[in-house]
């Protein structure tokens, strides 16, 4: 088979740039870090990167969220042990008052008191999160309203659900309703305010009083229901925060495995590819510079 001279010099020259291009293509993986820089690097590799980017935001925007419902929640549980606190005090005023050997004076004293404690778990219950959310409330209304006539209403819907994963979502508090209303419609701010103003009377208040005690006893059963319920929302929720964490750590290493280069590996890979490239230079200069002459030696 003979051999033109143009096709010695094309076939060298092909065989030149695809051992340049292979170089500069392990030299720009070992500069970077990273095995696949274009799709055309490994087009199935890429994709797979792509999705993993796609994951990573989404677990990202997560995340944020799962700090979001989980700094609410405990946001809820500092409150509610407050409010149990303030009916705790409630319950002992009221059973103050249901000795029935109080002064008018001792009478206004545990009415004003009872007074501030509506006022305070009010406050309590009123607490925004830290979107300006309300925690026991829809959006940003308030939980517990005080109406200037002295009738008191509470918001009978909580905070939206917000998504913390891909098919998962925490509501990040209560409605208020669920803390202060009982079966039976009744509602233990009221009863409080109630005694309250009777105090302020000069009637017998020792069967309102034992009244409102028991109301108490019932409402602090109820509100560590509601606490319970969101301890054990917030439990979740650290469970899949874990659950994230677990995900990332599996994802880096799946990405490394198919993005990062193998240092060790690329570097020999481009020792051999420049010593065949030498050598190919090296020897394509001999024969190019040959003549007829030479070969009829």
């Amino acid at each position: 088979m003979q051999i033109s001279t143009s096709q010695f010099y094309a076939t060298n020259q092909r065989n030149m740039q695809s051992l340049t291009a292979t170089a500069d293509k392990l030299q720009t993986q070992i500069s970077t870090g990273k095995r696949i820089n274009d799709p055309s690097d490994d087009a199935v590799g890429y994709r797979r990167l792509q999705g993993l980017t796609r994951e990573a935001s989404n677990d990202a925007a997560y995340s944020g969220n799962i700090t979001i419902v989980s700094s609410a929640l405990d946001q809820a549980d500092t409150a509610l042990k407050s409010i149990t606190d303030e009916i705790q005090s409630a319950k002992e005023l009221a059973v103050k008052a249901n000795g029935g050997t109080l002064s008018a004076s001792d009478r206004t004293v545990i009415a004003g008191q009872l007074d501030a404690i509506v006022q305070n778990i009010a406050t309590l219950a009123n607490a925004k999160d830290s979107r300006g959310a309300s925690i026991f409330a829809s959006g940003d209304s308030p939980a517990v309203t005080i109406n200037p006539g002295g009738g008191i209403s509470y918001a009978t819907s909580g905070p939206t659900a917000v998504p913390i994963g891909a098919s998962s979502s925490a509501v990040p508090g209560e409605a208020a309703s669920r803390l202060f209303v009982d079966a039976n419609g009744n509602d233990i701010l009221s009863s409080i305010t109630g005694l309250a103003q009777a105090l302020r009377g000069t009637g017998d208040v020792s069967s309102l009083a034992g009244s409102v005690g028991d109301q108490l006893t019932a409402s602090n059963d109820q509100v560590a229901g509601v606490q319970g319920a969101l301890g054990a929302r917030a439990q979740r929720v650290d469970i899949e925060s874990q659950r994230m964490q677990d995900v990332a750590v599996d994802r880096e290493a799946t990405r490394k495995d198919i993005e990062d280069t193998d240092i060790p590996q690329t570097v020999t890979d481009l020792q051999k590819t420049m010593t065949i490239l030498s050598a190919t230079q090296a020897s394509f200069t001999k024969l190019a510079s040959l003549s007829l002459f030479d070969y009829l030696k």
